[in-house]
């Protein structure tokens, strides 16, 4: 226990699985907070204290999975083993931490997502905000700065794990992340500089394109790469070489936007519906998912990098049959990277190294289909691919020399190495299989020589080999004969000779475990030398995944690609909702033209509900959106100019868990939207303001508009069921009315989903009620109210109220009521929490 206490005291923040044997135990608070989430029995003993200890423990051999329940719950595990032999042990015998696995540092193929990066990202808090982000189980390492304004985008668009910052530091960021808080010392510029040199064996950081301005991203690396140090103690021998992302490098596209246009999640939390990632995703390997995943999050903004990945899509769609190959190329492909980064970090298994040379056999078709392709070097990004493409033909030899066609998940399961690969294993093995032999052959001797013909030779791993004769034989069992056990109808033997063989197949299949765990080390040692160059074409193999599979997209789905033009207008023609169109039968959806230039920047889109505005305004994000991730898009012509940023605000319910009202939000995001804005970005609105009262949201959303026309000058479409903004375009010069068309027959309506010119001056909310079923008495009567409504501004004739009498009231200015109703924040309050405070002032007024 004072081991334990020791070992504890250095891993606080962690629950500690302490090996005894077969058992990882866990005491004090960790027994009884893994009792809980694992449902295991929490136990006590005395442990040599003065009093008992809470105790709860877990096999080692299935120790995988509880491990995997409590890292999902968010928590980490210290594992600490038993690092000497109990048998030459001198006193207690020596343990040590050999890992600590959290969130953001899982490495096990079975618990990860194949097809999203596990990122660990830290953070230093500066102007740039300094940005630093890890994925272990692919190498994968970026450093990033952004304004601090646009932290918690970049952030999510990571998608993290787990965070680490500097103690103390407000993030203000979602509480979904585990923060491991480390102190400011560690976020040293330098240290992290010299680490980064050291281990990429570089004289200065001019190489990797590292400059001045990255320093609040290296002070992030410092902290981030010792953190994980402390948990991998074996080694970082994984990770790659930094990508440098820039402040404005890429489209960065907020949280609001990635939910509203559902990039890669619907637009309901938890929801299983499609999104524009399960459209364009036909990749073929766990790489290239990945890959495409980031590039749907993170559009580029340079005209030129994005035409540069249309030539490559454009190369791919036009040439079927090469596509094809390409396919065919890459399927089967397994996870080169998170395969070779496992190696890296000594975990992995001979059926690891099997799929990983398995892999790189495909490598030869792919860069074979890549040469036959008709017209490649007309893309700069295929021919740098072309160019590039490491074969690994000596790694993937030395793999096929020495590895059994499927081996093992374990050593020792069966065998792993190839005969005739290694003369030492081979004698081992001829020595284990020849005292096999004999053992098989000594059952019908025996029964030759002792006339037991139910005579049987058996194994167990408690007594070894033995002879089994029944008890109604035992009167001609040998002198030479030991017995070894005895059971209920039968007695088992050992002879000399059975005891000197068997010793010889248990000392062989040692032999034979030793050697093959020698032999795998080694191979992945030839693994590790070669980290580099695994980790390079594995980038190279997911850039080809994702080039074909947009490739595949295009050509099943007729897009087009866009022409992208620095200048400022926007044009679409017969633009579709790619996941709108995905879910419908062929040929239902309305596609429609959209034209946003200098004369014509603000759109301002009127209609009934259900009748598509909300489609439109996210069809003309999305085809944006997919433009500059270097997809075609759907329509058939398309003209972009480059967008800087895709703001989008497309209603939302009230977030209860901040104690903020519909309109709170709606005018929070409104807000970001009009600071963050400039004239190069595509803002698309729906219903600002309709939240509060019809008055207050007519003027909020005129205001608004007026804003975004005059001021920030940017592309806007503005959907509203306000009637009265259509009279915008009198006041504002580059304003223009627009509608969805609608069919009105016979007291019903027809949704045409149709984009016209000019604006409407009907809502046709009465028709959408009766559509949506209410009973034909609602509707009827809502038809005369709306009458009275529309001639009187009234319900009904009512009298005017009878004036107030001042002397009825007795508060005061500086009464302590007033104060106290003055001090409430309605704003952040939820409606139970004002209800309750409305309960608590009602009994203080009638206490008094």
């Amino acid at each position: 226990m004072q081991q334990y206490r020791e070992i504890k005291s250095r891993h606080r923040d962690s629950i500690l699985f302490f090996q005894m044997g077969d058992f990882y135990e866990m005491f004090f608070d960790d027994a009884e907070l893994a009792s809980r989430i694992l449902g295991l029995t929490l136990t006590s003993r005395n442990n040599g204290g003065a009093a008992d200890v809470p105790l709860a423990g877990i096999p080692v051999r299935a120790a995988t999975e509880y491990l995997k329940r409590l890292i999902e719950a968010g928590h980490k595990v210290a594992i600490c083993d038993q690092v000497e032999d109990p048998k030459q042990a001198k006193g207690v015998v020596r343990r040590e931490v050999v890992e600590t696995v959290t969130p953001g540092t899982v490495l096990d193929q079975d618990w990860l997502d194949s097809r999203r990066n596990n990122f660990l990202v830290s953070l230093f808090p500066d102007d740039p905000f300094g940005i630093a982000a890890l994925d272990l189980s692919t190498g994968e390492f970026i450093l990033e700065t952004t304004d601090p304004a646009d932290t918690s985008a970049a952030v999510q668009r990571l998608d993290p794990r787990e965070l680490v910052a500097p103690a103390g530091v407000e993030l203000g960021l979602s509480e979904r992340y585990l923060v491991t808080e480390r102190d400011g010392w560690e976020f040293d510029a330098a240290d992290a500089g010299e680490e980064i040199r050291r281990r990429f064996g570089l004289a200065s950081l001019d190489g990797l394109g590292i400059e001045g301005q990255d320093r609040p991203a290296l002070c992030a690396a410092a902290a981030l790469l010792r953190y994980v140090a402390e948990l991998q103690p074996s080694g970082l021998t994984q990770i790659s070489r930094p990508t440098i992302r820039r402040k404005g490098g890429s489209v960065l596209l907020d949280e609001m936007t990635r939910r509203n246009l559902e990039l890669v999640e619907p637009l309901q939390a938890g929801g299983t519906g499609p999104t524009l990632l399960s459209v364009l995703d036909r990749t073929k390997t766990s790489m290239g998912a990945r890959l495409l995943r980031q590039w749907v999050l993170a559009p580029l903004n340079r005209a030129d990098e994005i035409s540069s990945r249309h030539d490559a899509v454009e190369v791919l769609v036009s040439d079927t049959r090469g596509r094809g190959r390409m396919q065919e190329a890459l399927d089967g492909v397994r996870d080169i990277a998170r395969l070779s980064a496992r190696t890296g970090t000594g975990k992995a298994t001979p059926r690891d190294l099997g799929a990983l040379r398995d892999s790189l056999a495909h490598l030869v078709d792919i860069k074979n289909a890549l040469d036959v392709l008709e017209r490649y070097q007309d893309s700069c990004e295929l021919e740098r691919i072309a160019d590039g493409y490491d074969l690994l033909s000596d790694l993937r030899e030395v793999l096929e020399r020495y590895l059994e066609t499927a081996p093992p998940p374990t050593i020792g399961a069966k065998d792993s190495i190839r005969k005739g690969a290694d003369e030492e294993l081979d004698e081992a093995r001829d020595s284990r299989d020849g005292g096999k032999q004999f053992i098989a052959g000594l059952q019908t001797r025996e029964r030759e020589r002792t006339g037991i013909s139910s005579l049987r030779v058996g194994f167990n791993r408690v007594f070894g080999y033995y002879l089994e004769i029944t008890k109604a034989n035992r009167n001609l069992v040998p002198d030479d004969y030991e017995r070894r056990q005895t059971l209920t109808n039968a007695e088992r033997y050992v002879t000399p000779e059975l005891k000197e063989y068997e010793a010889k197949v248990l000392n062989a299949e040692e032999q034979i475990e030793s050697r093959e765990k020698e032999l795998i080390d080694q191979l992945s040692g030839e693994v590790r030398k070669r980290l580099d160059r695994l980790q390079h074409v594995s980038r190279l193999t997911a850039e080809l995944d994702v080039y074909t599979a947009l490739a595949v997209t295009a050509a099943l789905e007729n897009y087009v690609r866009p022409t992208m033009v620095d200048g400022f207008e926007l044009h679409l023609t017969s633009c579709r909702h790619p996941v709108v169109e995905h879910t419908l039968p062929a040929g239902k959806f309305i596609p429609n033209d959209i034209t946003l230039d200098m004369a014509s920047r603000v759109i301002l889109l009127t209609g009934p509900n259900m009748a598509g505005k909300s489609t439109i305004l996210r069809q003309v994000g999305l085809a944006v959106s997919m433009a500059q991730m270097g997809s075609f898009v759907p329509a058939t012509e398309a003209t972009i100019g480059v967008i800087d940023r895709v703001f989008t605000r497309v209603g939302t319910n009230d977030d209860l868990v901040r104690g903020q009202s519909t309109f709170m939000v709606e005018m929070s995001e409104t807000s970001a939207i009009l600071h963050g804005a400039t004239e190069r970005s595509l803002v698309l609105l729906d219903e600002i303001g309709r939240g509060t009262s019809t008055y207050d949201g007519v003027a909020i959303a005129w205001a608004v508009t007026e804003h975004l026309h005059d001021n920030i000058g940017c592309k806007t479409i503005f959907a509203t069921h306000y009637h009265e903004l259509t009279q915008l375009t009198d006041e504002l010069e580059h304003a223009r009315n627009f509608n969805v068309a609608v069919r009105e027959t016979d007291d019903e309506i027809i949704f045409l989903h149709k984009l016209l010119a000019g604006g409407t001056d009907r809502s046709y909310g009465i028709h959408v009620a009766k559509l949506a079923g209410l009973p034909a008495g609602v509707v009827d009567r809502s038809k005369e109210i709306l009458s009275l409504l529309e001639t009187q501004h009234r319900v009904a004739s009512q009298e005017a109220p009878p004036p107030l009498d001042a002397s009825q009231f007795t508060l005061f200015e500086d009464s302590q009521l007033v104060q106290e109703i003055k001090d409430i924040d309605l704003d952040k309050m939820t409606p139970l929490e004002a209800i309750n405070r409305l309960a608590e002032i009602k009994r203080n007024v009638e206490g008094k």
